[in-house]
């Protein structure tokens, strides 16, 4: 959910109050937003925007990290990495140079559900893109010096994001005690062991199984039209073959969760101790996203700002924490997390912050929705899809992620309004069926004691803890 905060939030609110913000009404305005499917299995998305002569070009692989083979972690990555190398026709770091010499931006990124390339550029530059991208959906080369650099490289970006963070090694075994089966409960970027024996038939047998057209989707927004991108897509794209083999994507799927599960991880260089607890949820479904909304609506209920319930409990009341924020994220082609972090105020230890939550979400749960906060929050976040109407980056990743994690056109289309017939009833169901002990994960991030303060009793573990 994108959040406004501040004089924009409340400028928002009062627009739209009045009117002003929606000058015409919605049925009025033309949908900018049309698809279509080559023959070959390519879902087209376009959204259009005339305001600047710009546009962003997107290409998305239903591959993430949760369909890597198993022994392969982080192969997803690696091959987002080694797409930047040559083609027949484009040498090594000739793609990037290209996209840069025409004034334009590009990258990639790697979830657990997808790997998407993209291109920010100026509009009349939209079939060089397409005739790139096409070029390397299927005509990558690799040399094993590619294989040995590019190894090194995800490498070290593990040692600079992961190893030398302790918030990101305590997020990884907060992941690795949420899932008991799923491979969400591995790192995108990989376990270090299983990157480090990463080859170039990994990369290829992956690349070759996932990159297809029947496996994608070409998501371009901005200073377009839906016959010219049809025409482009046709010509660069059209004539790429499907993968006729194309697995199902069938993953292992979560046994019922049972135990409540702890979490205590120890450093040296952690700066800021806090208490993070998940709870495993469901995700957003196509044609039912009633549940993903309401638990949307209670993430900013319970910690979506300064106003929020645990906020106002926690910070201001009690004075037990300086932070207490809540997040869902349900796009997600399988089960997802309910989160939840405390960041404890001097002199209060993780114990008691972890138990003002507790106490919090209890009395949550006795006290109900406050019927004009819920209002507030909706009226956010109609201001909200607004102004995301204005961001071209913003629409172009909204429609890639959920179409690359099971979702429609549709479902996008339809989610604000869902949203919005979100009732206080429904908010609180969700509270009750999500926030159960038995399929939750707390975890304390602490800082190391000395190792000559460290006494027998300090160290021991209790057989539901997993220590670090």
């Amino acid at each position: 959910m994108n959040r406004l905060s501040g004089t924009l939030a409340a400028l928002a609110a009062a627009f739209l109050a009045t009117g002003i913000a929606t000058a015409a009404p919605a049925a009025d305005r033309p949908d900018p937003v049309s698809t279509f499917t080559l023959d070959n299995g390519l879902q087209v998305v376009v959204v259009e925007d005339h305001s600047a002569p710009v546009l962003q070009h997107m290409l998305w692989y239903r591959a993430g990290s949760a369909d890597e083979p198993l022994g392969s972690s982080g192969v997803a990555h690696f091959l987002e990495h080694l797409l930047f190398k040559g083609t027949d026709t484009l040498a090594p770091g000739e793609f990037s140079a290209t996209v840069a010499a025409n004034g334009g931006q590009d990258n990639a990124f790697t979830s657990y559900d997808y790997t998407a390339y993209y291109q920010r550029v100026a509009a009349d530059r939209l079939e060089l893109m397409m005739r790139m991208e096409a070029d390397r959906m299927k005509n990558l080369k690799l040399s094993e010096e590619d294989i040995a650099t590019e190894r090194d490289v995800i490498l070290e970006e593990r040692n600079q994001r992961t190893e030398n963070e302790p918030r990101a090694l305590f997020s990884e075994q907060m992941g690795a005690a949420q899932y008991l089966n799923h491979r969400y409960g591995l790192p995108v970027i990989g376990w270090r062991h299983e990157m480090e024996a990463l080859d170039r038939d990994a990369a290829l047998n992956f690349y070759r199984t996932y990159y297809s057209p029947n496996n994608a989707i070409l998501v371009v927004a901005g200073d377009v039209t839906p016959e010219r991108v049809r025409e482009l897509a046709e010509t660069y794209y059209g004539p790429i073959p499907a993968n006729p083999d194309l697995p199902e994507r069938l993953r292992s799927q979560e046994p019922p969760q049972t135990a409540a599960r702890r979490v205590i991880f120890k450093d040296p260089r952690v700066a800021q101790p806090y208490v993070s607890r998940s709870y495993l949820a469901p995700e957003r479904d196509s044609g039912a996203q009633e549940k993903a909304a309401a638990l949307s609506l209670l993430s900013e209920i319970l910690g979506g700002g300064s106003t929020s319930y645990l906020a106002d409990k926690l910070q201001f009341q009690n004075q037990v924490a300086i932070y207490a924020g809540a997040h869902y994220g349900g796009t997600s082609l399988d089960a997802t997390t309910f989160d939840f972090t405390i960041v404890p105020e001097n002199g209060v230890s993780l114990e008691e912050a972890e138990a003002a939550l507790d106490a919090a979400l209890a009395d949550f749960l006795k006290d109900g929705v406050d019927p004009e906060q819920l209002e507030r929050i909706k009226t956010q976040y109609r201001a909200a899809e607004i102004y995301a109407g204005d961001s071209l980056n913003r629409m172009a990743d909204r429609y890639g992620r959920a179409l690359s994690s099971g979702l429609t056109v549709e479902d996008v289309k339809a989610w604000p309004a869902v949203v919005q017939a979100v009732t206080a009833e429904d908010i609180m169901q969700a509270a009750r069926d999500v926030l159960r002990p038995e399929a939750s994960v707390t975890g304390w991030l602490m800082r190391a004691e000395p190792p000559e303060t460290v006494t027998e009793a300090a160290t021991e573990t209790p057989a539901e803890e997993v220590n670090q």
